[in-house]
């Protein structure tokens, strides 16, 4: 089994062209199932073992996840297990995968974290304390999040030279390795030129740095970030990732398409953008039931 994970690790990487951290999590949700046959007395070191495995084997396994994971993890982990079979089949070292009859859990529903435009409008527009070097800097960082939607890894992976000045864009690498441009608001512009300008950057390297003048992790913004908003008395579970949502769903109150939205954010598919039309319905019930006359029944 080691040998086939190899390749198959090789596959994901390669042909696939899949983030190292993607490869990582698909890995690991094998290395576990791979725990799971040995200590069913399957021998994962002879070839043997591809012949044992049957849906009755799956159903315990699932079970067992069942005990200790969330449907969203159990559906994950099965994701994972089906791309490695569907590989095998394509390998030629099955003639089925033993998966094709298990249906997948469905997927738990839940809605992005998001803050109002108010709580943004706080966590950009008010005066911040501390070293004027990472004050501006973390502003630059939230202002650059909110205008761009830029998941916290693509922003840690920025560069100087991402940044183009003369359009106000930035260019990242999102999931997959897709590239994307994306326009840069004049507020978010403002504050990296003055981060810039105050740490007098180079054209090279990274566009944030940490305090050893190494580049910033997602670690660190998580942590700057949850400083913040409780400096601010603001929600203090919302993450880096609460104004990634907020710029789509205020984006969708606005008026912006849906698609034009997709884009921006980097999804591969509509139907992960869609769940920014739940948000704003939920915000726009709040609002017809707390303004229309007739929104509440009468005693």
């Amino acid at each position: 089994m080691k040998q086939l994970l190899k390749r198959f690790e090789q596959h994901l990487s390669v042909e696939r062209n899949l983030s190292p951290r993607t490869v990582e999590a698909y890995m690991r949700d094998l290395l576990q199932f791979q725990s799971f046959l040995q200590l069913c007395g399957l021998d994962v070191s002879q070839r043997e073992w591809l012949e044992q495995v049957d849906l009755l084997l799956f159903r315990r396994y699932l079970a067992e996840l069942h005990t200790s994971c969330g449907r969203t993890s159990v559906g994950r982990k099965l994701s994972s297990l089906r791309a490695f079979f569907r590989y095998l089949v394509r390998e030629g070292e099955l003639q089925t995968s033993p998966l094709d009859g298990l249906s997948t859990p469905r997927r738990e529903q839940y809605l992005p974290k998001v803050l109002s435009a108010e709580q943004v409008g706080d966590l950009l527009d008010r005066p911040q304390s501390g070293q004027r070097l990472l004050v501006l800097r973390d502003l630059a960082i939230f202002e650059l999040i909110y205008s761009c939607g830029l998941r916290v890894s693509e922003l840690t992976g920025l560069d100087v030279a991402s940044v183009d000045f003369d359009e106000k864009s930035v260019r990242t690498m999102g999931k997959g390795g897709k590239e994307r441009l994306l326009p840069i608001g004049q507020q978010a512009f403002n504050a990296i030129q003055v981060y810039l300008e105050e740490r007098r950057a180079a054209e090279a390297g990274p566009l944030f740095i940490n305090q050893r003048g190494g580049r910033l992790t997602a670690r660190s913004v998580q942590r700057n970030l949850k400083k913040r908003l409780l400096q601010l008395g603001l929600p203090t579970d919302a993450t880096p990732h609460a104004l990634r949502h907020s710029f789509a769903t205020h984006l969708l109150d606005a008026g912006a398409d849906l698609r034009a939205i997709q884009e921006l954010l980097g999804h591969a598919s509509l139907s992960t953008t869609q769940r920014y039309t739940k948000v704003s319905f939920s915000h726009l019930a709040e609002v017809y039931d707390r303004a229309h006359p007739r929104s509440k029944k009468s005693d």
